[in-house]
């Protein structure tokens, strides 16, 4: 017989709040996290706005110089893991320190310090470098940070497939413990990404939205007046368990993850397939991999970047797979409120999606003031709605074509 796999506890760090509770009750009340940004000179920039972590000091979570040996992305998911280990509850002794994975995705990693100290070397030379540049840089160092603090010998990596990393992240810990390989593991994802290089980067490709404005309406997914997405960041982690191990030690699980599926559009580097193909089939194998009749969906937290070709093209996706079901469910982009936060995106929308499950609350699609004429679902527009629901899909879609979907069920 197949494992189960159960989510027992929940992590977040994020621009509506600083843990998981406070992100809720924001996404619940649809309180949009974006502002003008604050950490660098933005006159020269088309797009001057973001979702920023807001009240964030690192000095509050790690001792002495203890965060300046860390790039703010692996910060972020140390915060989040820690949470999530403590949420949970599991007491690591060397057996389950053996068989506890950790993997936590990221599109970009360490960014920020590199770019930081390419500055260093061109201003003052190589040996001026720090001694932690490398190690800072380096993607997986927020699984490696994680597992050395929380003491973790099981399975440890990095998942890097852009906007779709955190989702990945946590489908590909599912699938080990499926196998058998881990009996637990803390997986998500987690970006740094408000920087001058990434927002120019960003934004001569016209991904941004220019409504500089207004800030707390920019992010407008399925929106006719949409202009681009809003960049964001923070982390989200989970700690999955083998559902037997996980009641075996009295642990209360949130949900369960039932499907799971990855995908590649191979149509375009940046671009969704414009009919939204491999999103559909992504959507389809993650029903088969869990034999889930797709009429038992009934909430998907959209990837919604408020982007104009992706929210098309995920629509379109969603009536392929759905049908007529499709008009019956609620679809919404949390988005809208937290920006996004690229390859943490998927991990916090995961959990929002369990959050759903467990509150039986459809977060808003905030700002959606008309919608536009391609994009004619149920996207929850402006407030929260109770609704129980048994299962719910989260989409996550990424440049390079990467499709990720995790299908969850209410515990």
């Amino acid at each position: 017989m197949a494992r189960r796999v159960v989510a027992t506890g929940l992590g977040v760090i994020s621009p509506v709040g600083l843990d998981t509770a406070s992100t809720w009750e924001s996404i619940c009340a649809g309180r949009s996290g974006v502002g003008p940004i604050s950490r660098f000179e933005t006159s020269d920039y088309s797009t001057r706005i973001a979702a920023e972590l807001h009240g964030y000091d690192p000095m509050t979570y790690f001792p002495g110089r203890e965060s300046r040996r860390m790039d703010p992305f692996t910060q972020y998911a140390v915060v989040a893991a820690r949470e999530a280990f403590t949420d949970s509850g599991l007491v690591i002794d060397d057996k389950e320190s053996a068989r506890t994975a950790v993997i936590i995705g990221s599109g970009i990693g360490g960014i920020g310090t590199q770019c930081e100290q390419l500055l260093v070397l061109r201003e003052r030379g190589p040996n001026r470098v720090s001694p932690f540049t490398a190690p800072m840089i380096l993607p997986d160092s927020a699984a490696g940070n994680v597992a050395l603090e929380l003491k973790l010998r099981g399975p440890n990596m990095a998942v890097i497939s852009a906007c779709a990393s955190g989702a990945n992240a946590i489908g590909e810990a599912y699938e080990m413990i499926r196998r058998g390989v881990c009996e637990s593991a803390l997986c998500g994802g987690a970006e740094a990404s408000v920087l001058p290089l990434t927002v120019a980067g960003f934004s001569v490709i016209h991904a941004l939205s220019e409504r500089n404005d207004e800030p707390q309406r920019a992010s407008r997914p399925f929106d006719k007046d949409r202009d681009g997405f809003v960049i964001g960041e923070g982390a989200a982690v989970l700690m999955l368990e083998e559902r037997e191990h996980a009641l075996a030690r009295g642990a209360h699980p949130y949900a369960e993850l039932v499907g799971y599926a990855s995908t590649d559009d191979a149509y375009h580097i940046v671009a969704p397939e414009p009919e939204g193909a491999g999103a559909a089939a992504c959507m389809r194998q993650a029903l088969d991999s869990g034999a889930i009749d797709p009429q038992a969906i009934g909430y998907i937290n959209a990837h919604g970047t408020s982007t104009p070709l992706n929210d098309i093209t995920e629509t379109l996706a969603i009536k392929q797979v759905f049908g007529e079901h499709a008009f019956k469910l609620a679809v919404s982009s949390t988005k809208s409120m937290t920006g996004h936060l690229l390859g943490a995106a998927g991990a916090l929308e995961a959990i929002i999606t369990i959050k759903v499950l467990q509150e039986g609350i459809l977060p808003p699609t905030i700002n959606l003031e008309q919608a536009d004429p391609k994009c004619d679902l149920d996207y929850v527009p402006h407030t929260a709605r109770n609704a129980q629901v048994e299962y719910a899909l989260s989409n996550s879609f990424g440049f390079g074509g990467h499709n990720a979907c995790l299908i969850f069920r209410k515990a």
